[in-house]
């Protein structure tokens, strides 16, 4: 039965140490509780404290991490079924496979492209989290050579994967040090592959051709010591992989089955026909409930959507993306150019940023902390109003960036204008475009 956050506390060495990254000792046994932290992370705890809290403390899915560097790979440890019930933690991971029947030449274009890809959203930037390596030729030698020379030129976590256990030894012996996931252990090699994982203290991934056989195996790997385990349930249609993940997620978080409880891993470009389905397949598996996806083919007019799907998905719903309060400048910003005004929810900022520096003309834009909320949603809310937008401009000393002390409101919240004028009596409020994509016309009209 779990355990409450005091109950746990009870257990735990109150020394407040802070080695498991949580302030307190009492802050780390609610995460606990809540299935957010491991027991492990506490060097103190007593051999009596973990054998009664071990179970209880456990969290649903199992955190698994792949690779050994700062672009470390880190899957599952989720503890809901929806977003909204709490939040996502960790998001799907989007990885390239490669495999050892292509050219050396492809191979390497591949993996270079796949490491340097980086896009912008929001103000974050993204990029690919790791390449898979598939042993298709059938040659331990030729394997092992492929992935010795994937890892000399990427600083990407690496997914070996091969259903042939000399093959995989082979590989290992080159790149054991970078921690790959190992995957390809079924039925006929589980023994082997286990002992693999086991020697070389690296994740495994299980594939059991239906769910019984999948959690048979996985109990399997779990009872001979291995610690991280992946899943990947064999589906790859629309349909039977929406079914099977589901089913998988629900048996872990809700009824706490461990076989079930570690992260998955879905292939969409094994279910698809076209560049444009495989398309559609990720994106159902980075929803429902693909911890890693390999994708076959690396296009960024692809990645890009998911990336985006990905990030809306695994934003935390009850504390949206912000930006920090201040006066930003956009382009060569001096103390002549239009000063506009607007809220801290990232996509209004980068959405009216990006439109202002499109005008060509230097701007600053204030951003009034709104706890994350767009324009029309802070004004309602009682968060974005006269008071505030006056407080955020003495605070950050509006003044002394400007001389001409006129401010640009939102149109949309046009209706603040007079009560603006009454709070900053000194300055000139002017009301701007509707949307932010008329802001050039705008200027062009009524800025002189």
């Amino acid at each position: 039965m779990a355990l409450t956050g005091i109950q746990i506390y009870k257990f735990l060495p109150k020394t407040n140490c802070k080695a498991c990254g949580f302030p307190t000792c009492l802050a780390f046994a609610m995460k606990l509780a809540q299935g957010q932290a491991e027991l492990s992370k506490c060097p103190d705890v007593s051999d009596e404290a973990k054998q009664a809290l071990e179970a209880a403390s456990r969290p649903p899915m199992k955190l698994v991490t792949i690779g050994a560097g700062e672009k470390k790979m880190e899957v599952g440890g989720e503890t809901v079924m929806f977003r909204h019930d709490k939040t996502f933690f960790h998001p799907s991971a989007l990885v390239v496979r490669v495999k050892d029947t292509q050219s050396d030449d492809e191979i390497a274009q591949t993996v270079e492209a796949v490491t340097k890809y980086t896009v912008e959203r929001v103000g974050i930037t993204f990029g690919m989290d790791g390449i898979a390596i598939q042993n298709d030729f059938g040659d331990a030698g030729k394997f092992a050579a492929c992935a010795e020379a994937v890892k000399g030129k990427t600083d990407l976590p690496l997914i070996l994967m091969s259903d042939d256990a000399a093959a995989m030894g082979a590989a290992l012996e080159k790149i054991a040090d970078a921690k790959p996931a190992i995957c390809g252990a079924n039925k006929d090699n589980i023994d082997a592959m286990i002992e693999l994982a086991k020697a070389n203290g690296v994740a495994l991934g299980i594939k059991g051709d239906n769910l019984d056989e999948l959690a048979e195996l996985s109990e399997k790997a779990a009872g001979a010591g291995v610690e991280d385990i992946i899943l990947d349930p064999a589906t790859r249609g629309h349909g039977d992989s929406l079914n099977a993940l589901t089913q998988m997620r629900r048996l872990a978080i809700k009824k706490q089955f461990q076989p079930m409880g570690f992260p998955t891993i879905t292939f969409p470009g094994e279910g698809a026909s076209s560049l444009d389905e495989e398309a559609v397949m990720a994106a159902q598996y980075v929803a429902k409930y693909g911890s890693i996806v390999v994708l076959d083919t690396f296009d960024p007019a692809m990645v890009y959507p998911l990336i985006t799907l990905r990030l809306n998905l695994y934003t935390d719903p009850q504390k949206p993306i912000q930006m920090a309060a201040g006066i930003y400048p956009i382009g060569n910003a001096t103390a002549d150019s239009p000063f506009c005004v607007t809220t801290n929810f990232s996509l209004t900022y980068f959405t009216i940023a990006g439109e202002l520096e499109s005008t060509g003309i230097p701007a600053w834009l204030m951003v009034c902390d709104t706890e994350g909320l767009s324009v029309l949603t802070a004004w309602s809310a009682g968060k974005f109003d006269a008071e505030k937008i006056a407080k955020t401009a003495k605070e950050q000393d509006a003044a002394s960036k400007v001389g001409h002390k006129k401010v640009i409101l939102p149109g949309k919240v046009a209706i603040l204008r007079g009560e603006l004028e009454d709070e900053m009596s000194d300055w000139q409020i002017m009301v701007g475009p509707m949307e932010a994509m008329d802001v050039g016309g705008w200027f062009k009209k009524n800025w002189n």
